[in-house]
């Protein structure tokens, strides 16, 4: 597993520390995208990593995603529901450090995925 935090526009051209990162992302089996759920536009910013990660390696597309909404305790129910249908379509859980929603759920995510694709 590796926490990858440095990617931002641009990381592909090698901005900010994008290339040392990026580089870190090609030995990792699974892709777990985590984005605040106070962000502006979180299609934007999965959009963005995206393609970073294609603009590097279109390769890196093909790996199994998953996408954790955290800063869950923001939300209630109604917004939540109301976001679902709007995120990409891509294995997503809502998750809050403060509450402790969604973790069991997205370490069993995390698991299954792995375990799906250690037999290749």
């Amino acid at each position: 597993m590796a926490d990858i935090p440095g990617i931002i526009e641009g990381a592909h051209e090698g901005r900010g520390l994008g290339l040392r990162f990026l580089r870190h992302i090609e030995r990792n089996s699974l892709l777990l995208f985590l984005i605040p759920a106070d962000t502006a536009d979180i299609i934007k910013e999965y959009e963005i990593l995206l393609n970073e990660l294609k603009q590097y390696n279109p390769e890196l597309i093909d790996k199994p995603r998953l996408l954790a909404i955290s800063k869950s305790d923001l939300l209630d129910a109604e917004l939540k529901s109301a976001m679902k249908l709007e995120l990409p379509k891509v294995k997503t859980v809502f998750i809050s450090s403060v509450t402790g929603e969604g973790l069991l759920k997205l370490k069993d995510m995390i698991w299954a995925e792995l375990n799906r694709y250690s037999d290749d």
